[in-house]
């Protein structure tokens, strides 16, 4: 069981939060998608006739994309692996992207899920954020892909931000819930270096986040999923039952994957590889048929703090037996650290397994960090 992560570096506008690799020129567009033809194909035993269960398309904006682009994608992977017949094919989409027109060519495509980019369904958010889409345009392209026929679609919300207050984050996640969509990933607002909210901030456009308001909103995040019978099984992703993203559990996991475009990451159980984030090099490099990328061959310790930190996110929780497996004996000096979280009610133990309490899931990062080798 694997997946395959397809990067599309493309998007309209630059969000003023986002730090992920993309262009807002299409210029490199017939080139860039011949490239990731090339590199499916270089890339071919990466994952060593492994079966792949997911294929996502992520970026940048993957909905610019043609139907007919999509297809040709899926068909080259299709053609070098074995894809299950139940595959979960994600198209992450803007909302202002999913017309009618466009909906009636993805209905041509093996794509099954969507992953709408709502963020607010206030107009002033969606100006603060620098988004391309307005608040009639997310609840309008949610009911029109459900109308279509899609009935498998996550929506991202945004929260802790300055202008987001309480009732305004309330307001947000009962939209989402009178759309009735099966999964909800959610993010606490981060400053990332080299973003343009990062300089309006350091120039005092704009103030810094406040902790304390993003730790009250996952409050009533977590709250009001619950309420709706939503599951909590990631830290930033709730779902009805047996909606989980297949895809990011798998990383989660620690599934093997194949990333494909610029900027794209790959693991296969034993090393990582990330391909360079430029889109004219990255196609330069696939053109000579080399992969333009680095690779950090895993250590005992880095499977063990990637364990800790992935398993720790989850409904599963961290696994104990599991550590053992990675490296003998490890889990004793990490049994020692983890009686001070049980002591502030911050994790539970279960037989052999590890889990956040609603608390700990304020401080995940932070646990994680104290419980690394």
């Amino acid at each position: 069981m694997a997946g395959i992560y397809i990067h599309i570096p493309f998007c309209k506008q630059a969000c003023h939060y986002c730090d992920f690799h993309f262009s807002t020129s299409l210029v490199y567009k017939t080139n860039l998608l011949a490239a990731l033809h090339q590199e499916i194909r270089l890339q071919k035993e990466f994952l060593s006739g492994e079966t792949i269960e997911t294929i996502y398309f992520g970026g940048g904006t993957p909905s610019l994309l043609e139907g007919e682009e999509i297809n040709h994608l899926i068909n080259i992977i299709t053609d070098l692996h074995s894809v299950s017949s139940g595959a979960e094919i994600t198209l992450e989409a803007n909302p202002d992207d999913l017309t009618l027109k466009k909906l009636k060519e993805l209905k041509q495509t093996p794509v099954n899920r969507f992953s709408i980019g709502i963020q607010s369904f206030f107009d002033d958010d969606l100006i603060w954020m620098n988004r391309a889409h307005r608040s009639n345009e997310a609840e309008s392209s949610v009911k029109r892909a459900q109308d279509a026929g899609f009935e498998n679609i996550t929506v991202d919300l945004i929260y802790g931000y300055p202008l987001l207050t309480d009732q305004k984050w309330k307001r947000n996640l009962d939209k989402v819930f009178d759309l009735q969509v099966t999964h909800v990933s959610a993010y606490s607002m981060t400053i990332e270096p080299r973003t343009a909210l990062a300089s309006f901030i350091k120039s005092k456009k704009e103030p810094p986040m406040n902790e304390e308001q993003s730790s009250q909103q996952f409050i009533q995040l977590m709250e009001a999923m619950k309420t709706q019978g939503f599951e909590h099984y990631e830290i930033s992703n709730f779902c009805k039952k047996g909606h989980y993203s297949r895809h990011n559990t798998n990383y989660w996991k620690g599934i093997k994957y194949l990333g494909i475009g610029p900027s794209a990451h790959s693991y296969d159980g034993e090393k990582r590889q990330w391909n360079i984030a430029n889109n004219a090099k990255y196609i330069q490099a696939i053109n000579k048929k080399t992969i333009p990328s680095e690779i950090e061959v895993l250590t005992e310790e880095n499977r063990l703090n990637e364990y800790i930190m992935t398993s720790l996110r989850t409904q599963w929780g961290l696994k104990l037996d599991q550590l053992n497996l990675i490296a003998k004996g490890a889990s004793e000096p990490l049994l020692k650290v983890v009686e001070g979280f049980l002591e502030r009610g911050w994790v539970v133990q279960k037989d052999q397994t590890i889990y956040l309490t609603q608390t700990g899931k304020l401080y995940a990062d932070h646990i994680a960090s104290e419980l690394f080798f």
